[in-house]
């Protein structure tokens, strides 16, 4: 387990994890995926993932009605 910080990584145990996290680092596993976001942030990480996810969808569904559309105009 790796606990990260900007340019600080360190491996820590199970007993640390919560330390580094209440000190703002970011937990990762062995297989780097993210298991626990360092607290301090200025939003939480949940709120932020929540509204990225939204921000994603309706990214998405602006650009399906753009792919239908030509845009030659008539008599071209």
């Amino acid at each position: 387990m790796e606990a990260s910080k900007g340019n600080k990584v360190y491996t820590i145990d199970e007993l640390e994890k919560e330390q580094y996290r209440n000190n703002g680092y970011d937990i990762y596993d062995e297989d780097g995926e993210v298991v626990a976001y360092g607290k301090g942030k200025t939003i939480p990480y949940e709120q932020y993932a929540e509204l990225k996810k939204q921000y994603e969808e309706l990214k998405g569904q602006q650009e399906e009605p753009k792919k239908g559309k030509q845009t030659k105009k008539e008599g071209e």
